[in-house]
């Protein structure tokens, strides 16, 4: 079978594919699960060559021209790659308008707000935007049951490594590897002695803590927008980061989910197991590296629970290495998917996990278009629940921003928002060079005093 016709196959829906289709079936006319990444690119010399670029990262990307299929009798759809649903570069001149900027952003929030019918047509769409002079913007938005974050991100620098190319004559680099590819890896692992194994190690760590908290997808609604905060992060923050990232050899990106956990930890009801506090939170996992799917845009990351753990006597360095290793376990058989553990668990059609608090970190750099100025604006990104505190910065751990958001209907504005100022002063103590040797219970005291209810 050639690989075009292989990419016409019908091939079955991956698990969290199946759960955005139960979503839509409940929702089917609100956007609740769109997302869309803006690039603002200035020092463009050669548009054309941006253009092709665009262009060649589409055609490469199979998940952008997905077709679901509802067959009589079968009670899941199955999925194709339409090319007749790949999305077509429309190109918009705005430099005769006198705020370009202004109005492409209330073109992108107006197509971000529009439902998208999984039954229907093309689920992604792509735009590049000329501002003026050297500066364009280019938009990508799409359903989530096609593509995740980090999907966006591997198409972003697919399309700077292109751009580059035709400017520089440098190595073009791979392609994508085809969806149909990534599907067929996902079938093979769920039959796998990996699969059976992630299995037990599931069932003994949710068999471990008090059951989680489900929602019920009828019950969930467009309402109220949530409450949102955003800051940026001090330098002497990512300093920190780096600095007890050396001494205790755990990455930056774990120890700001470690500390964000303590943060919520002083704000929500902690358990208590076996004479420690535990908090339970919910974190993305990537779960692509070692699998073609780090190379495939696709909807892949898995979210999972986190239940943090520490004692009393317990130093703070002592809980952050003990916790950092859980994750590290965790992360072995982080491929397994909650999707299935909610099955495993028995978990009723028309419900799902209710993941909050969820805490994430995305350490990814804007790419790279050779001379060029790149930053990266997320300008969809599904409706959270409950609390989300999201962070975003470079590999590097410089340059890191938040944005925290809750439901109104469990959080008061008021309160809520001074989290603006609190957590970054949370972080900033906990990061002192004197914090690690002391008891954590002796520092989250200390910082308790300082800190301000969610509710």
């Amino acid at each position: 079978m050639s690989q075009a016709d292989s990419r016409r196959a019908l091939m079955p829906l991956t698990l969290p594919q199946l759960d955005f289709w139960e979503e839509f079936t409940f929702h089917p006319d609100e956007p609740i699960a769109t997302v869309a990444h803006c690039l603002d690119i200035d020092g463009v010399t050669d548009g054309q060559a941006l253009v092709a670029a665009i262009t060649q990262t589409i055609a490469e990307s199979d998940a952008l021209c997905v077709r679901f299929h509802v067959e009589a009798g079968r009670e899941a759809p199955l999925q194709s790659c339409d090319p007749q649903l790949r999305p077509i570069l429309q190109q918009i001149d705005l430099t005769g308008i006198a705020d370009p900027l202004q109005e492409a952003r209330a073109r992108m929030e107006a197509d971000v707000a529009a439902p998208l019918d999984l039954r229907g047509a093309g689920l992604a769409a792509t735009w590049l935007l000329h501002l003026g002079k050297q500066r364009y913007l280019w938009y990508i938005r799409a359903h989530h049951i096609v593509l995740d974050g980090y999907g966006f991100t591997l198409i972003e620098q697919r399309c700077g490594q292109l751009y580059s190319q035709r400017l520089t004559r440098s190595d073009a680099g791979p392609a994508f590897h085809p969806f149909a590819s990534f599907i067929a890896e996902e079938e093979a692992y769920r039959a796998s002695r990996r699969h059976a194994s992630d299995r037990a190690y599931w069932r003994d760590e949710f068999a471990a803590h008090a059951p989680l908290p489900i929602l019920h997808r009828g019950d969930k609604q467009a309402g109220e927008a949530p409450h949102e905060v955003y800051g940026v992060l001090p330098a002497d923050v990512s300093a920190g980061l780096r600095r007890i990232s050396q001494e205790t050899g755990i990455g930056w990106p774990d120890l700001l989910v470690l500390l964000s956990g303590l943060y919520l930890a002083l704000h929500l009801p902690r358990q208590r197991i076996d004479g420690r506090d535990v908090l339970a939170f919910w974190l993305p996992f990537m779960s692509r590296w070692g699998s073609l799917a780090a190379h495939t845009p696709a909807m892949v990351v898995n979210i999972l629970p986190f239940h943090l753990s520490f004692g009393s006597q317990d130093s703070f360095e002592d809980v952050l290495r003990e916790n950092a290793a859980t994750l590290r376990m965790q992360r072995r058989h982080g491929r397994y998917r909650i999707e299935q553990i909610a099955m495993d668990n028995g978990m009723p059609a028309g419900s799902r996990y209710f993941f909050s608090p969820l805490i994430n970190v995305l350490p990814f750099s804007a790419p790279s278009f050779d001379g060029c100025k790149v930053t990266r604006e997320i300008t969809g990104s599904g409706q959270g629940e409950g609390i989300d505190l999201t962070f975003r910065g470079e590999d590097d751990g410089s340059e890191l921003s938040f944005a925290m958001s809750a439901d109104p209907a469990m959080f008061a504005r008021e309160s809520f928002a001074r989290h603006g100022e609190a957590l970054p002063a949370f972080l900033a103590r906990a990061l002192a060079p004197e914090a690690l040797a002391r008891p954590v219970e002796e520092l989250l005291a200390e910082l308790q005093k300082d800190a301000l209810g969610l509710v």
